[in-house]
């Protein structure tokens, strides 16, 4: 639903989306935008380029290898992202749902009231008709009594 807010002479509408959005704290937005970067594209290719790099550093190493094959600091490295992204993504797909049932429920009562006033917008015509009709008759009742 919408709210309207009079900013001087501006109409301001408030969706429950803008709701939403302000109502989020610190922790829903760091985990938004955690799931979305690590959601996307760009993540991937960094990780990729990220992962050779590393795989070629350690095994070209000219000095010292710091992480020699079979690359165990890779594998914590990774399994601590994992540990800590895994919960994150979950804490904002489960916001997503909350967003989502508050559209549905938004979008329900929108129709509702779609409804109603389809309803009564009907019951106006059908009141208008039935006017319009009790009109004809009366006219063509009269016509028929003058003509006799």
């Amino acid at each position: 639903m919408e709210e309207i807010k009079n900013k001087g002479q501006e109409e301001v509408k408030v969706t429950w989306h803008d709701k939403h959005k302000q109502s989020m704290t610190i922790g829903d937005k760091i985990a938004d935008s955690v799931a979305n970067n690590m959601g996307s594209w760009r993540f991937i290719i960094f990780q990729t380029v990220f992962v050779v790099l590393w795989m070629i550093l350690n095994i070209i190493a000219f000095i010292s290898h710091w992480d020699p094959y079979p690359f165990i600091l890779l594998n914590l490295i990774f399994s601590t992202q994992a540990a800590y992204s895994a919960p994150i993504i979950m804490m904002a797909q489960n916001r997503q749902n909350e967003r989502d049932r508050h559209q549905a429920l938004n979008d329900f009562e929108t129709n509702l009231k779609a409804k109603l006033e389809i309803e009564r917008l009907q019951k106006e015509i059908s009141r208008m008709d039935d006017e319009k009709l009790e009109k004809i008759i009366k006219l063509v009742t009269e016509l028929s009594n003058s003509s006799k």
